[in-house]
């Protein structure tokens, strides 16, 4: 089939060849003829005639060209029931044939898929691929390692400062001082000690330590005061402990603005001096329920004072019987079921409220009661007396002693003593 194609397709063309030169031809003879009539010269009737051989000769050959690549493309399908398309009979040069490649451009066969370039990766510098610079570690890391380490010596640093200034004041020997001697307030005692753990452990304080021990009468607060003051003594100095006494130091009460004048001048000069030391005093206060209005005030104003720093760094420390009613009620009727711990959490809002209708500097002091003394805390306060004093620890005359001492009705099989350990000195001079 391809061979009849080819044959018809070249009779085809050589038909039309034929025909457009007889054309081609005629249209030259007539030229020739024009000339001829027209008087010339033999070598220009030549050239014309050789002009002319020349142009059906080009003409000839790119017909034949155009004709043969006519007859290499494939034919197009035709159409259903559609006539034959004839080649025409006569060729115009009015627009020029495609050829092969754009008639069937790459893209439009479905099975042929263009790869995708990938974009090369130019440099600034002469624009030539170079090699991708490796993640190297930044110098800025080896800082950062620095400076952690210096923050990791500072804050180590300073816990050895906070312990080196903590193990100065002896707080261990002070517990087991307190919880030895001290009888009956071992939720008092912890309570105590945790305040001056916090405070003793650094040096810089935006305000001093108040501290208002309360409770009824002979429960130890003096002797719980005199223990302080001695251990403090011993690690600190003599100098920068005060232990004051309203009754002693100013009686009368018409002394009472000279005495705060006086009381302030000694604070101030005391503080100065721990400030250089680097130290912090301890001002113990007495039977603070008999200080009179002038000396409170004067008191107020150094615990509030923010213009010195050296003021910051004080321990103060009152010792009262104001609000022991409420503390004496709350132990009566609360007997079965408390602790030391739970005695200062529920008193201590009552006490506030009570103590800051008094004065002021009450709302400025942490609060720690004492509760009531039992009989057998009042047996063991008779027993160090009579050590102390050289007797022999007789059993039998120790409870003979205590059951000379008034006590509340017992509640919840507990028997709390009115006066506490009060009378124990003057019973064991009476031996």
């Amino acid at each position: 089939m391809s061979e009849r194609s080819g044959s018809t397709c070249s009779s085809q063309t050589d038909g039309d060849l034929e025909g457009e030169l007889d054309e081609e031809v005629e249209s030259e003879e007539g030229r020739g003829q024009e000339q001829s009539s027209a008087p010339s010269f033999s070598a220009a009737t030549f050239s014309a005639s050789l002009r002319a051989v020349m142009r059906i000769k080009q003409k000839y050959q790119i017909l034949k060209k155009r004709r043969q690549e006519l007859c290499l493309a494939p034919p197009a399908a035709p159409l259903f029931g559609a006539p034959e398309r004839g080649s025409p009979k006569i060729f115009t040069f009015d627009g020029t044939t495609p050829n092969a490649h754009a008639a069937f451009p790459p893209h439009s066969n479905p099975q042929r898929k263009k790869k995708k370039r990938r974009r090369r990766v130019l440099f600034p510098n002469g624009g030539t691929r170079r090699t991708v610079p490796k993640g190297e570690r930044s110098r800025a890391t080896y800082c950062l390692y620095l400076l952690f380490g210096i923050v990791f010596l500072q804050v180590y640093n300073a816990i050895e400062n906070l312990d080196d200034h903590v193990l100065r004041y002896d707080l261990e020997g002070l517990e087991k001082t307190l919880r030895r001697e001290v009888y009956g307030q071992q939720g008092a005692v912890g309570g105590l000690l945790s305040h001056l753990q916090d405070y003793l452990s650094t040096y810089v304080h935006n305000k001093p330590l108040v501290v208002s021990v309360n409770g009824p009468t002979g429960v130890g607060k003096s002797h719980l005061g005199r223990l302080l003051a001695g251990h403090f003594r011993s690690v600190i100095g003599d100098a920068l402990v005060l232990q004051y006494y309203v009754l002693h130091h100013c009686p009368q009460e018409a002394d009472a603005p000279h005495c705060a004048r006086n009381l302030s001048t000694r604070i101030s000069d005391m503080v100065d001096r721990a400030e250089e030391e680097e130290k912090i005093p301890l001002f113990i206060f007495d039977e603070a329920e008999h200080m009179h209005g002038e000396i409170l005030d004067a008191l107020w104003t150094l615990v509030t004072s923010r213009q010195a720093n050296e003021y910051m760094n004080a321990i103060y420390l009152f010792l009262s019987n104001l609000g022991q009613a409420h503390v004496t009620k709350h132990v009566l009727h609360n007997s079965s079921s408390l602790s030391g711990a739970d005695l200062a959490e529920e008193l201590t809002p009552v006490l506030r409220n009570t103590l800051a209708k008094l004065h002021p500097l009450w709302a400025e002091a942490d609060l720690v009661p004492l509760g009531l003394l039992e009989k057998s805390h009042v047996m063991a306060c008779f027993l160090e007396e009579v050590t102390r004093e050289g007797f022999y620890p007789d059993r039998a005359n120790i409870e003979r002693l205590a059951g000379e001492i008034e006590y509340f009705p017992a509640v919840g099989g507990h028997e709390f003593s009115k006066t506490g350990c009060k009378q124990v000195v003057a019973k064991v001079n009476l031996l």
